[in-house]
């Protein structure tokens, strides 16, 4: 059968945060640094889409291909490492430790952002002819997100910055359950469809994604969108990377391998 049983996949999960704790810096850099990038040009892509047919919906069940076309090519995202990771630390792995961990998400951390920027900067270069002219309305589109998803926040001061955080956690419990999906069918077509309806979810219902967001606020920034690098992190980076570690660790991770891994005693007839 092409479906494994949950007992099956969170094994794997576990196997699978075990294995990039000892993956090498080179091969980590280089898988999450595609990753970002990927996950980049789906964003635009679906930006694009948006502004095109005038309808969020159709961008959000299109940006998916992204997704699915990274984690086929096994390339790393930070908001998925924030979930497997800690796993193998919890099921006491030969030596895997809080430091391998942190290691292995700083590192994904900076190849994301580094892919991320590097289309930001191509995409920009697009859109303004090489910076010879004024962005159209895709570029106007991004700039406009940038500045509502950071000045916006801000002006609810801490209710603004919880509901980023809240936002972050949310959208990794849908991510992760992507990252899960490509685990529980051996088949390239069940692997996609289960990745593809979280996924879908997250971008549909505007939940904040820590590496699309390394994309979307420095191209913002560049389209002219009016708000500083300060503004980005403080109010929306920050608390949407902790939000997604908090949810995609506690909402996907630590349910699943609490009750197909460590599970309690059947109970007594």
């Amino acid at each position: 059968m092409s479906y494994l049983a949950p007992s099956e996949f969170v094994t794997k999960m576990v196997d699978a945060g075990e294995s990039k704790i000892y993956m090498s810096t080179r091969d980590t850099l280089i898988r999450a640094f595609m990753a970002g990038a990927t996950l980049a040009l789906a964003a635009a892509f679906a930006i694009f889409i948006t502004v095109q047919t005038g309808s969020p919906l159709v961008g959000a069940i299109l940006f998916p291909v992204g997704f699915s076309m990274l984690y086929l090519m096994g390339f790393d995202l930070l908001t998925g490492v924030f979930m497997l990771t800690p796993l193998a630390l919890l099921d006491k792995r030969p030596g895997v430790t809080l430091g391998g961990v942190l290691r292995n998400w700083g590192l994904v951390f900076v190849g994301n952002f580094a892919g991320a920027l590097l289309v930001a900067l191509m995409i920009a270069v697009i859109f303004t002819y090489g910076f010879s002219i004024e962005p159209g309305a895709v570029g106007k589109k991004i700039a406009g997100i940038g500045e509502a998803r950071t000045l916006g926040y801000a002006e609810y001061g801490a209710a603004g910055w919880l509901t980023i955080f809240i936002r972050g956690m949310l959208c990794n419990w849908m991510v992760s359950m992507g990252v899960v999906g490509a685990m529980i069918s051996t088949s390239v077509s069940g692997k996609v469809i289960a990745m593809w309806m979280p996924i879908m979810l997250f971008f549909a219902m505007g939940f904040e994604h820590s590496v699309v967001n390394m994309f979307l606020f420095p191209s913002a920034m560049i389209m002219g969108g009016d708000f500083s690098i300060m503004d980005y992190f403080v109010w929306n980076e920050i608390p949407t990377v902790l939000g997604n570690l908090v949810g995609g660790l506690s909402l996907t991770g630590l349910t699943l391998y609490t009750t197909h891994v460590k599970t309690a005693p059947r109970r007594s007839i």
